[in-house]
């Protein structure tokens, strides 16, 4: 077994320790950063990705995944830095306003970032004109709004609204999810993508990346 096999099986089995080694030892080995990354730490993270929306494993593996996956990126990230390693976009991602929830947004998180998505994180309780001026200051493609209770997914609809108030509409795409959100709900709101789980919403992002990037250099 390769070392990037052996970083990737551990990151899926959450041993972060041992993964944070693997990567000090790949680096030894003359491997560089960024194929750490890819081959060895975002491919782990795919897989379990992919498990996730199988249900072949759940939120408690996710997580002890996506620690082991940041112990090993924080041995990269200086060097990444270094060489310049480019994000494949950025996004702004936040649980809209009156709803504290956050593990599902996390979680969304952390999948976008095994992908090489730079997030900026707003937490919880986030206000429409706050998704609208990070996307606009911090030059974000991608808006990913989270909801938990049916109470709040009006905010979505607000934070859809606000950007075509803003003038960013045609240069930033709306993601949204979340237990109550529905595909129909997406649709009625003018929202870009729904996701039933976070693993399909890292590919969507992806996906969506592409799209931008490509009509980019149309």
């Amino acid at each position: 077994m390769s070392i990037l096999e052996e970083i990737s099986e551990n990151l899926q089995r959450g041993r972060a320790k041992a993964v944070q080694e693997l990567v000090r030892q790949a680096l030894e080995q003359g491997v560089d950063a960024q194929t750490i990354l890819e081959k060895g730490l975002m491919a782990g993270m795919e897989i379990i990705g992919e498990k996730f929306k199988n249900n072949q494993v759940f939120v408690p593996e996710v997580l002890v995944a996506a620690r082991a996956m940041n112990m090993g990126t924080t041995v990269l990230k200086p060097i990444l830095v270094e060489e310049g390693a480019k994000s494949i976009g950025r996004a702004c991602i936040g649980t809209v306003q009156g709803d504290l929830h956050d593990i599902g947004k996390n979680l969304v998180r952390m999948m976008l970032e095994s992908r090489g998505i730079e997030v900026i994180d707003l937490g919880t309780d986030v206000a429409p004109e706050t998704f609208i001026a990070t996307a606009r200051d911090r030059d974000c493609q991608l808006i990913c709004c989270s909801a938990l209770l049916t109470t709040t997914m009006g905010s979505m609809a607000e934070v859809v609204k606000q950007a075509e108030e803003a003038g960013i509409r045609d240069k930033v795409r709306i993601m949204v999810g979340g237990a109550p959100v529905t595909q129909a709900f997406c649709d009625q709101i003018g929202a870009d993508v729904y996701t039933s789980d976070a693993a399909s919403a890292a590919d969507a992002a992806v996906a969506l990346l592409r799209e931008i990037k490509a009509a980019e250099n149309g």
